[in-house]
């Protein structure tokens, strides 16, 4: 995984809601296929404008020319969302909007990814969080079988001075 430097982070805007509906929609589609789609396009450009970014702290990672490559929201101590285009995966830039939420929280973290997500799960696990509940998906609304993660820097400070195994 190479980390991109031409990728800046900022502080979402109302304006960008546009622009992060695309990344939701087409990051959804191509990583998980088997989704039902609940909302029309018009209802989720509705719910970042007025629920998502309102009630949450979101970031953007923009690329040269001012592209918009992805997003994360945190909600209280909830990950609530992290996106990215399709053809950005693997680039170090989950890893940095991942880094942001990390920072700005208060040393405690938990998210729901789809069981069936294994990119997303490998993602999380690899950062430092670890799954402590199964649902059935009776909690999301695509009716989707779920896992609960959880990250502390606690847990990542305990982690430090212990010798890691090579692969």
């Amino acid at each position: 995984m190479t980390q991109d430097t031409s990728v800046r982070l900022r502080a979402a805007r109302p304006g960008d809601a546009e622009e992060i509906t695309r990344v939701f929609l087409t990051s959804r589609a191509a990583a998980l296929p088997y989704l039902p789609r609940v909302h029309s396009d018009e209802d989720t450009l509705d719910w970042i404008t007025h629920v998502l970014l309102p009630g949450s702290r979101t970031w953007v990672a923009q690329g040269e020319g001012e592209d918009l490559l992805g997003f994360a929201s945190l909600a209280g101590d909830e990950l609530d969302q992290l996106y990215l285009r399709p053809g950005v995966l693997r680039q170090g830039i989950g890893t940095l909007l991942l880094e942001r939420v990390k920072e700005a929280s208060r040393g405690e973290l938990s998210l729901y990814t789809f069981r069936r997500n294994a990119a997303a799960r490998a993602f999380y696990e690899r950062h430092g969080f670890v799954a402590v509940s199964y649902d059935d998906g009776s909690r999301n609304e695509e009716g989707e079988p779920d896992v609960l993660y959880r990250w502390t820097a606690a847990g990542r400070a305990a982690d430090a001075g212990r010798p890691r195994a090579v692969r």
